[in-house]
């Protein structure tokens, strides 16, 4: 998603047609969660399109459809994986890395699977793996055995920090949603490859969030200085202020590691109220 009900007119331009809205977020932010093709495969015209708006630096990290993760569980789905690859391809150098979600039942007694995923695989692309199972955080000989096969492939290990989401009591109705529907694992920062992967949860108050994220500042500064290139991804429950946070993290990061460029101007934004309509892939 790279538009939402609440960015139009307040953070993005508003009406802007279907071929400007992703332009127009590439201008706030630099890269962007495919989480839409975990629902179904695009058209390859449609992915034309991504590519037209967007510069070649740009960076869609995009998730393998469900059909694969979930349904089939990395098993017997030969033909939809053909088909998701042949729809991407025409991102290039913007398809940053393809996003393996597993589901939380997805554990230890399923390495063996991915492992096999993974090594057939077409190496033009990188991989990226988001893994939910408690015990692969809980108990290092599975968390060893996981970075094992992970680094063989190449693919990083995603961590999807909801730490200080967790903290304390939700206290506004997308907090409480979020509160139910998130997982609860452990923080990890460990990065496997030179492409780390941050997926970070705050909450509905920016300077909470803010305040949530000072730990990932300096991993993601340290990361910097090894000649790493990682990709930070900042939601909220509600996601109204995702792109300004994101750019805010950018600038702290920034202030410690001053040779990381700025992001670039966003467009100025009118003073139109928004249409109220949200705009998925």
């Amino acid at each position: 998603m790279w538009t939402h009900k609440a960015w139009p007119g307040r953070l993005l331009p508003s009406g802007l047609g279907t071929h400007e809205r992703l332009r127009a977020y590439a201008r706030y932010c630099d890269a962007v969660e495919g989480n839409t093709t975990f629902y179904a495969t695009p058209a390859r015209d449609t992915v034309v399109s991504w590519a037209q708006q967007t510069s070649a630096g740009f960076r869609f990290v995009l998730k393998l459809p469900r059909v694969l993760t979930h349904d089939r569980r990395l098993t017997g789905a030969d033909a939809e994986l053909r088909a998701f690859l042949h729809a991407v391809e025409p991102l290039g150098p913007r398809a940053h890395a393809l996003w393996i979600q597993l589901p939380g039942s997805f554990g230890p007694g399923d390495v063996d699977t991915l492992d096999r995923f993974l090594r057939r695989l077409p190496s033009a692309h990188r991989y990226a793996v988001e893994v939910r199972h408690r015990a692969f955080f809980d108990e290092p000989r599975e968390a060893g055995r996981l970075e094992d096969v992970l680094s063989v492939a190449g693919a990083e290990w995603v961590p999807f920090d909801t730490t200080g989401f967790f903290a304390t009591p939700p206290t506004s109705d997308a907090e409480r949603e979020a509160w139910t529907k998130k997982p609860r694992l452990p923080l990890r920062t460990r990065a496997l490859t030179d492409r780390p992967i941050v997926r970070y949860l705050g909450r509905d108050d920016p300077d909470r969030t803010a305040q949530g994220w000072q730990g990932w500042v300096g991993v993601v500064a340290g990361w910097l200085r090894e000649g790493r290139c990682p990709t930070v991804f900042v939601h909220t429950p509600d996601n109204a202020d995702a792109p300004m946070l994101a750019r805010r993290f950018h600038d702290e990061v920034r202030a410690r590691v001053p040779e990381l460029a700025p992001l670039s101007e966003p467009e100025p934004v009118d003073t139109a109220p928004a249409d109220g309509q949200a705009t998925l892939f």
